[in-house]
């Protein structure tokens, strides 16, 4: 079963003991704000970099060609 974004920040949240408020501190917007993102799962791909750079992770998205294993 796949994770959504959502529910890895909040994995994550959980295992570097932050709260939802201290995340959005990190990232400079309302509690509110982070909040109401993380319920309606709704990210663009910078969004989701800077997730990572604020939980202190490293993020990629990858396509993996099935035929040749090449990846972009």
């Amino acid at each position: 079963m796949m994770l959504t974004v959502s529910e890895k920040v909040r994995v994550l949240l959980d295992r570097k003991k932050m709260t939802v408020g201290d995340l959005a501190d990190r990232l400079g917007v309302t509690r509110q704000n982070l909040s109401n993102k993380l319920t309606r799962n709704n990210f663009a791909e910078n969004d989701i970099a800077k997730l990572a750079d604020a939980l202190n992770c490293d993020f990629e998205i990858r396509f993996t060609d099935r035929d040749t294993n090449d990846f972009i």
